[in-house]
C-alpha cells in the first residue's frame, strides 16, 4: 500500500493516487489493484484494475523471494554482509507494463561505522526472470538483451587482448533506450528525494514508456 503519482490507464496525466494490491486468499499472487485518486474532480473515486485469470502476475513478496532465490544475486548480498557492512533494500518500485508489471529494486551497501548507503545494484525483475547490474541500464540490458554492457575487468582485459568487451547493442537492445531509461530512474530518484511528487511521476511514466519499448524487443 503506497502513496505514488501515476498516469492511470486511459488517462492522460499523471495524478496523486493511493494504490494497494489484492492477492487471492491464500496466495500470493497477484490478482488486482485498486486506486483511490486524489485529485480534483476525481477525488475520492476508487477504481479497480483485475489482472486476467488466465495469466499469472507475480505479487510483491514473491518478487522479493524470487529475487532471494537468484544465486547471484544471494550470493552477492551473503558476501557483503560476511565483510560487516550493512545491505539495505531499497523501495521496490512497480512499473505498468504490456499488461503486466516490471519491478525494480535498488540494493544499498552501507560500510561498518558509516551512516550514509551507498547504491552498488539495481534489481530488475519480469514475469519469472530476474537480473541484476551496477546501474539500471545495465540491470535492462541483461533483462531484455540476454546480456548487460559489461565493465571489464583486469583480468578480462588480460585474457581477452585487447577484445572489445559484450555490449547491450550486440544483443539486440538498443543502447538509446536504454541510456534513456537509466535517466528517467534517476531523474525519479533525485525528484522523489527532493520531494518533487509531480516530477517523480512524470518521470515514471516516461520510464514506464520505454520499458514499453524494451519488451516489446525481449527475446
Amino acid at each position: 500500500m503506497r502513496h505514488i503519482i501515476l498516469r492511470l490507464p486511459g488517462e492522460s496525466n499523471p495524478e496523486f493516487i493511493y494504490m494497494t494490491p489484492f492477492t487471492p486468499q491464500g496466495k500470493d499472487n497477484l490478482a488486482a489493484w485498486m486506486a483511490a485518486r486524489m485529485d480534483g474532480a476525481n477525488y475520492g473515486r476508487l477504481v479497480v484494475y483485475q489482472f486476467p485469470k488466465q495469466s499469472l502476475v507475480y505479487g510483491p513478496r514473491q518478487i522479493v523471494n524470487r529475487i532471494n532465490q537468484e544465486t547471484s544475486i544471494s550470493q552477492q548480498i551473503t558476501l557483503w554482509d560476511q565483510k560487516g557492512s550493512q545491505v539495505i533494500r531499497g523501495e521496490l518500485l512497480v512499473i505498468p507494463i504490456r499488461g503486466s508489471l516490471i519491478y525494480v529494486q535498488p540494493l544499498y551497501l552501507r560500510a561498518e561505522g558509516g551512516s550514509i548507503p551507498e547504491l552498488k545494484r539495481v534489481v530488475v525483475a519480469l514475469e519469472n526472470r530476474v537480473a541484476m547490474g551496477e546501474t539500471l541500464e545495465e540491470g535492462l540490458g541483461a533483462l531484455f538483451g540476454g546480456g548487460a554492457p559489461q565493465r571489464p575487468t583486469l583480468a578480462a582485459a588480460d585474457s581477452t587482448a585487447g577484445a572489445a568487451a559484450p555490449t547491450a547493442a550486440a544483443s539486440g537492445v538498443p543502447t538509446t533506450l536504454l541510456r534513456q531509461a537509466q535517466d528517467h530512474y534517476d531523474r525519479a530518484i533525485a525528484a522523489q528525494r527532493s520531494g518533487d511528487w509531480a516530477a517523480y511521476g512524470r518521470e515514471i511514466d516516461q520510464l514506464g514508456a520505454v520499458l514499453k519499448q524494451l519488451s516489446a524487443r525481449k527475446p
